[in-house]
């Protein structure tokens, strides 16, 4: 089942709002579990983690910067 767009929208902004710092909160929490590595690994590892979140949520996310496709085009709407 696809999801509407504005389901979409408001999605993608609850994954960013409180979705998004928990998921930094977790990654930071384990790597700090561990003895620091070098920075270069270090920084690999949060790159690797910084686009791993979006792969599953891609979906979401697609299309939501663009107009929505169901509205009704400007000159069709009624004026308020």
């Amino acid at each position: 089942m696809a999801l509407s767009y504005k389901t979409r929208r408001r999605l993608s902004l609850l994954v960013l709002v409180v979705g998004m710092p928990l998921y930094i909160v977790a990654a930071v929490t384990v790597v700090g579990l561990f003895d620091r590595p070098p920075f270069w690994l270090e920084l690999v590892i949060y790159v690797a983690l910084g686009i791993v979140w979006i792969l599953p949520l891609k979906p979401i996310f697609m299309g939501v910067g663009q107009p929505d496709p169901d509205a009704k085009p400007r000159d069709e709407q009624k004026p308020r």
